[in-house]
């Protein structure tokens, strides 16, 4: 049965509240319901991806923002690592280069927006523009606020060429986080997924989460919505993603072309 994915969906104007919104939810099921139904809608996905890849008409863009410790990589790694690698590419965006530096805050994104036919997803965004500059003062108040118009107007482009844009928020809580990273630190294969530096950012949880409420306010349009996910029971987590990516697909509708021969010429018995 579908989920009500309008229960994590953000219309509109409509304030958000992330505080107000349950982390942990697990929508009534089992783990074992929830991972058939995962399982269900990826082949679902499967095939509609193909027929997106063959169409070379229309992209989806998925955008993945959360604090540290969210499950980005995880839920990447979940739903998309599925899909045929031919036709789904993942994009990260770190701190910026000296030459990103030197052109507008959307040029090294842009470079990384889908073709037609492919899916995209972006491991962390443009979104770092109004959340992490925001947090740290790192670009004056009203340059932050012609921002949120440039991604809007970005958005639109994007969706105007043919690329549909969801954008979702793995939303945690702030004790969660720090379970995660503890469990980084008790387990060494885990190390290298732990810095330090992430501390810091800790203490700033209040100011990334108003940070986040305004950017998902200001940014979510009929054209590039925000859903906002609870992401700390993972496989229900996962299915709400998965969910996400078989509506998309399924509303863009990819059909296969036509060929360009006529298949009763080539009876499948007869070729050699």
């Amino acid at each position: 049965m579908p989920l009500d994915l309008d229960r994590y969906r953000i219309a509109p104007g409509v304030p958000v509240r992330l505080g107000e919104r349950a982390t942990d939810d697990d929508g009534g099921l089992t783990e074992d319901e929830a991972e058939d139904q995962l399982d269900d809608n990826i082949d679902r996905a499967r095939d509609l991806q193909e027929a997106l890849y063959a169409e070379r008409e229309q992209s989806v863009l998925f955008v993945f923002q959360a604090m540290d410790a969210g499950g980005k990589d995880s839920t990447t790694e979940s739903v998309f690592g599925p899909m045929n690698p031919q036709g789904v590419r993942v994009a990260s965006f770190k701190a910026p280069t000296e030459e990103e530096l030197r052109h507008d805050f959307l040029w090294r994104v842009h470079k990384k927006a889908p073709e037609k036919g492919m899916i995209r997803v972006f491991n962390r965004s443009h979104y770092e523009d109004v959340l992490i500059v925001r947090v740290h003062g790192w670009a004056e108040a009203d340059v932050i606020e012609r921002r949120y118009e440039h991604i809007r107007n970005f958005e639109a482009l994007l969706a105007d060429a043919g690329t549909r844009v969801v954008k979702v928020m793995l939303n945690i809580s702030k004790d969660y986080q720090l379970e995660r990273f503890r469990r980084r630190l008790r387990r060494p294969d885990k190390h290298w997924k732990f810095n330090p530096g992430d501390l810091d950012e800790r203490k700033l949880w209040d100011d990334y989460m108003d940070a986040f409420e305004v950017a998902i306010e200001q940014t979510s349009t009929e054209d590039a919505p925000w859903y906002v996910v609870p992401a700390e029971t993972r496989w229900y987590r996962d299915l709400v993603v998965s969910e996400i990516l078989l509506d998309t697909l399924e509303s863009i509708d990819p059909q296969y072309p036509e060929p360009d021969f006529d298949p009763d010429e080539y009876p499948p018995d007869s070729i050699s």
